[in-house]
C-alpha cells in the first residue's frame, strides 16, 4: 500500500543528498517552498505530472521514485502511467485491484479517475467499493459502474451514502432489483425521499401481486414522507 509519509521522506533524504535547498528545488518543480515542505513531510503528494521533474532532479528513475513509498503493483503502475501521460495498461482495471485504485485515489485528478472507473465499469465491481470511490470521480462515471455492480453487500446504511448520487434511471434500477426479489424491499424506506413519484409504482406492484401488502402498511409506518 502506498505511503505518502515514506515516499516523502525519500524526497527529503534526495534533496539533502544532492545538497540542494528545499527553496531551489521548489524553484526547479515550478511550486512554491511550502509545497515542497509538505511533499517532505508527507502531508501532501505531488501532482503526478511533478514526478517526473522529481526523478530528472534526481537522477533516478521514476520507477526508483515511486518504490519509496512502498506501492503495489496496480498502484506502481498507476502512478506511472498518470505521470508519463500514457494509458492505463487494461489488464490492471479490473475488480481485485480496486482496493488498490481506492488507496490511491486521493493523488489522483477525477479525469484520471473516470477513465479508470470506465475500465472497472465493465467488470461488475461491489457496490461497497464504489461508494468507496464515489467522492473522487464524477456522478456520470458512479452511475456507469452502478449499470454493472453486485449488489449483494447493499444495505441501508450503504444505500443512504450512494442515493444521493443517484439519477432517476439509477434509482429506477434498484427499485427493479427490489420487485425482483434480488433486494431487500425494506430498502425503498432509504429510495422513497429521494423519488417520491416511485410510491405510485409500488402501489401497483402490491395490486398485481409483485409486492406483498405489507409493504404499504411498513412504508405508512415509518413516515417516509417527513
Amino acid at each position: 500500500m502506498f505511503d505518502t509519509k515514506k515516499f516523502g521522506a525519500n524526497i527529503a533524504a534526495l534533496r539533502k543528498k544532492h545538497d540542494i535547498s528545499q527553496s531551489e528545488l521548489a524553484g526547479r518543480l515550478s511550486v512554491t517552498v511550502q509545497a515542497v515542505s509538505r511533499y517532505e513531510k508527507g502531508d501532501s503528494f505531488p501532482e503526478v505530472t511533478v514526478l517526473t521533474s522529481l526523478a530528472e532532479v534526481f537522477g533516478v528513475s521514476l520507477d526508483e521514485l515511486l518504490k519509496a513509498g512502498d506501492p503495489t503493483k496496480t498502484e506502481a503502475a498507476v502512478l506511472k502511467s498518470a505521470a508519463l501521460k500514457e494509458d492505463i495498461p487494461g489488464e490492471l482495471i479490473d475488480d481485485e485491484a480496486i482496493s488498490d485504485i481506492i488507496n490511491i485515489a486521493p493523488l489522483l485528478k477525477p479525469g484520471l479517475l473516470d477513465k479508470i472507473a470506465n475500465g472497472l465499469s465493465k467488470h461488475g465491481i461491489d457496490i461497497s467499493k464504489i461508494i468507496e470511490l464515489a467522492e473522487y470521480i464524477n456522478d456520470e462515471s458512479v452511475i456507469k459502474l452502478l449499470e454493472n455492480a453486485t449488489y449483494e453487500t447493499l444495505d441501508e446504511g450503504l444505500l443512504e451514502k450512494l442515493i444521493p448520487l443517484l439519477n432517476d434511471d439509477s434509482k429506477q434500477k434498484i427499485f427493479q432489483k427490489i420487485l425482483d426479489g434480488e433486494l431487500d424491499w425494506h430498502l425503498l424506506k432509504t429510495v422513497l425521499p429521494y423519488a417520491k413519484y416511485m410510491y405510485q409504482q409500488i402501489e401497483a406492484a402490491v395490486v398485481y401481486g409483485v409486492l406483498d401488502w405489507e409493504v404499504i402498511k411498513y412504508l405508512q409506518d415509518v413516515d417516509w414522507q417527513q
